[in-house]
């Protein structure tokens, strides 16, 4: 029985209690039967005969019971009067009781349901507007995210037309969005998601909601429309490092030093995952492509579709990542650990040095792996300068290409345990970055070039 019914059944017994105690009330107030005087009872005594008299008087009890039979009756009715008064005020208090409550209980149920509305809406990628209000705060509050409608993502987009598309990223493709003067993003446009797509989506937004570092992407929001997903970040001009190496400018723009910078930027932003993230955090995918470059060149990591938390339970997990970067031991055995990101790492950084890409297609069926062609020669001095990228060939001195040679040997080794920690690696490269792009070196100090020599 729900509340409104006890609430129906209690009013009904109310308003029977008051019609009863009414009744009785009016019982009460009527006129008393009219009793014969002694006298009027002494005639007529003297008219009924002797005989019937006593008659009479035998079957009937004398005067004084009839007497303590009115007065016992009379004490009846005060009591049950009494009763009546304390039933009804105590049903119509519990009446207000349940007439209050029931009143708290709508109005906490539609406030529920409002809540519960939203959250849907929001599920649902059906942002309040005007979303854009506070963009910019809220984009740079820690650990907030905005929930974007696809209306506002059409508008800054221009309805996606191929003049704002910036290129593909993972499953999607990105397109440049112009929100207002202040806020300039990047969106990332994901078509008939599956349910891989689904769950790297949710992993994206559950990590990148709690991560704020300066080397790594800043997620300003994301939006659910139907069957795609889309995924809103903060704009980086230079798009990415696999872009800049490998694309139409084949580095140029890339000096020694911006890309022992680039290295470091990388290195940093992998120290907080595993070293300062709580918990700490695999990437498992790192390559050029997921590492995005500012106007300035400042490095971040993105795409976090894949990211797992660091630790044993992570042995065993289903092989995912680009194999160009896979580890070994995560490739043959499937056991995940941060030296896995940190093997990735290495490949990067031969990338750096070399302008090579990760794997080179020799014939239709025959690839060799940067790592395969690059080791038989990092350890050899004298052939060292030669599988340099002819870009940074006359810029670096000869000692500090010898020390980046010396770790990447390290990050690329077979054996995990034989690969050094990130914080190690990091330490071991920001004496080669200026100072003015964050690293520890003079700029006053003199270089050494290296003699230019043939690319193999």
């Amino acid at each position: 029985m729900n509340l409104l019914s006890c609430f129906s059944l209690l009013l009904i017994m109310w308003v029977l209690s008051n019609t009863l105690f009414s009744a009785i009330i009016d019982a009460r107030s009527e006129p008393p039967i009219p009793v014969p005087s002694i006298s009027e009872q002494f005639f007529v005594a003297e008219r009924i005969p002797s005989s019937q008299f006593l008659v009479k008087m035998e079957a009937e009890p004398p005067g004084p019971g009839e007497e303590i039979r009115v007065v016992h009756h009379h004490d009846l009715n005060e009591k049950i009067l009494i009763a009546l008064i304390v039933a009804s005020s105590l049903l119509g208090g519990i009446l207000l009781f349940l007439l209050f409550f029931w009143i708290y209980r709508q109005k906490k149920l539609k406030n529920s349901n409002k809540k519960s509305r939203k959250s849907l809406e929001a599920a649902k990628g059906i942002s309040m507007n005007p979303i854009m209000v506070n963009s910019l705060r809220m984009a740079n509050s820690k650990g907030s995210l905005a929930i974007f409608d696809y209306p506002s993502l059409e508008a800054a987009t221009n309805n996606f037309q191929e003049s704002n598309h910036l290129g593909e990223g993972g499953c999607g493709h990105i397109y440049k969005a112009h929100f207002d003067e202040k806020l300039l993003a990047a969106v990332k446009r994901i078509d008939g998601v599956t349910q891989d797509m689904e769950r790297e989506f949710e992993n994206e937004v559950n990590w990148l909601s709690k991560i704020q570092h300066q080397n790594i992407i800043k997620l300003f929001g994301y939006c659910i429309y139907g069957d795609s997903r889309f995924l809103v970040y903060e704009m980086m001009e230079k798009s990415s490092l696999e872009t800049q190496l490998h694309g139409p400018t084949q580095g140029s723009a890339l000096t020694w030093h911006l890309r022992m910078k680039i290295a470091v930027d990388v290195a940093r932003g992998l120290e907080y995952l595993h070293e300062h993230s709580h918990p700490p955090v695999v990437h498992r995918d790192i390559k050029s492509s997921n590492i995005l470059l500012d106007f300035n060149f400042n490095a971040k990591l993105s795409d976090f579709g894949l990211a797992v938390t660091s630790g044993t339970e992570n042995n065993n997990l289903k092989l995912s990542g680009t194999m160009d970067y896979v580890a070994p031991e995560y490739l043959l055995d499937g056991k995940l650990t941060d030296k896995s990101d940190v093997y990735a790492f290495g490949v990067v950084l031969l990338e750096l040095l070399t302008g090579r890409k990760p794997l080179e297609n020799l014939a239709p069926a025959q690839c060799l792996s940067i790592v395969t062609w690059a080791m038989p020669q990092l350890t050899d001095r004298s052939k060292l300068p030669k599988i340099v990228d002819p870009v940074i060939r006359n810029m670096m001195d000869l000692k500090h290409l010898y020390q980046v040679a010396a770790v990447a040997v390290l990050c690329v080794q077979t054996e995990p345990s034989y690969r050094p920690l990130i914080t190690d690696i990091l330490h071991s490269l920001i004496p080669l970055v200026p100072n003015e792009l964050g690293g520890s070196l003079r700029v006053s100090e003199p270089t050494k070039p290296v003699c230019p020599g043939p690319s193999n």
